[in-house]
C-alpha cells in the first residue's frame, strides 16, 4: 500500500533566485498539504549525510557542496500515494526534459539545479522526514 507522506526540499538556487512562493503555491495547487516546514541551511556534513545513499556517485561531493551552499526549505507533503504523485508532480529530475509545468520544468536550472527534492520511495520519505523533523514538529 503506497504511503501518504513524501519529503520535499526546495533547493538552495531556487532559494537564491526567490522561487519558494511561487513553489510553495504550486505544492498547494497540487493537492499536497503541509504536515512540517521549517527554513534551513545544511552543513556540508549534513548534506553529505542526507545524501549518504549516493556516497559513492560521481555527482556525490558536488551534491553536497550545492546543498550545503545556502538556506533550502523542508518539508513533509501528505496526499494519498504521495511520493509517487509528488514525483510526478514535480517532473523529470533533468528540468531540459521534465513535462511542461512540472516544478521542475518551471523552476530547475539544470540537472544538478533542479529546484527541488522529492522522495523516492515510502521508506526514504519516512527516512528523510525523520531527518529534518522530530515528531512534534508534524502537524
Amino acid at each position: 500500500m503506497a504511503g501518504t507522506i513524501t519529503f520535499t526540499m526546495i533547493k538552495p538556487m531556487a532559494v537564491k533566485k526567490g522561487f519558494i512562493g511561487p513553489i510553495l503555491a504550486k505544492i498547494a495547487d497540487g493537492g499536497f498539504k503541509i504536515k512540517a516546514m521549517k527554513f534551513t541551511k545544511l552543513t556540508v556534513e549534513q548534506a553529505q549525510k542526507f545524501y549518504e545513499v549516493h556516497k559513492e556517485r560521481p555527482f556525490y561531493g558536488e551534491l553536497t557542496e550545492f546543498m550545503s551552499s545556502g538556506p533550502i526549505i523542508a518539508a513533509i507533503l501528505e496526499k494519498d500515494n504521495a511520493v509517487e504523485e509528488y514525483r510526478n508532480y514535480i517532473g523529470a529530475t533533468n528540468p531540459a526534459e521534465a513535462a511542461e509545468g512540472t516544478i521542475r520544468a518551471l523552476y530547475g536550472t539544470d540537472l544538478g539545479m533542479n529546484a527541488v527534492h522529492g522522495s523516492d520511495s515510502d521508506e526514504n520519505a519516512i527516512i528523510e522526514s525523520d531527518f529534518f523533523f522530530s515528531k512534534m514538529e508534524r502537524f
